[in-house]
């Protein structure tokens, strides 16, 4: 993991410990609950957490982070619950989502903004993103992981070629949540 990716996870929160680990994204839920089975992508999984969850539910997943030292406690979660992942150690900053691949794409506390063109691209048609992350604070204790954050409304405009079937900011808890699809063909 490059110096910069742990800052990252530290400053915006997705380096947590606990039932995090364990509990997938709410966003996640929801949208595999409304969804058939398919192709899954779980970018910067971390331990796993949204990607065992949907490989429990029949998925087919893809898990893609760069540090081992978060794949190998997800891969042994994985296998202790009796489930498959296709565990990809690789940076997601620079990874080549093929287009058109996904049914369901899941997105937790990491900052792919840069990226969230080339990932919306990888999604089927009627495929969902699923997004959870921090929104800057208005008060001083946003800190220097601000950076790394999504001003208000800033999620939703840049996934603007997809409908959003669900859009949440929270100010006081400082997160926004979003499901949204690709439109179908």
């Amino acid at each position: 993991m490059t110096g910069e990716e742990m800052r990252r996870r530290e400053e915006d929160g997705s380096g947590r410990s606990g039932d995090a680990v364990e509990t997938p994204a709410a966003v996640v839920r929801t949208a595999a609950g409304d969804r058939s089975p398919g192709r899954a992508l779980d970018v910067a999984t971390g331990r796993g957490r949204n990607a065992i969850f949907l490989a429990e539910r029949g998925w087919t997943v893809d898990a893609i982070d760069i540090s081992r030292a978060m794949l190998d406690p997800a891969r042994e979660r994985a296998s202790a619950r009796g489930v498959s992942v296709e565990w990809i150690l690789a940076d997601a900053d620079r990874y080549c989502v093929r287009s058109a691949t996904y049914d369901l794409v899941a997105i937790s506390f990491f900052d792919a903004r840069d990226r969230l063109d080339g990932i919306v691209d990888g999604l089927r048609p009627g495929g969902a993103l699923c997004y959870e992350h921090h929104l800057v604070a208005s008060d001083a204790r946003s800190g220097p992981g601000a950076r790394y954050r999504f001003e208000r409304g800033e999620l939703r405009a840049a996934v603007d070629e997809l409908i959003v079937e669900r859009y949440d900011e929270d100010a006081d808890e400082r997160r926004v949540e979003l499901i949204a699809r690709a439109p179908d063909e």
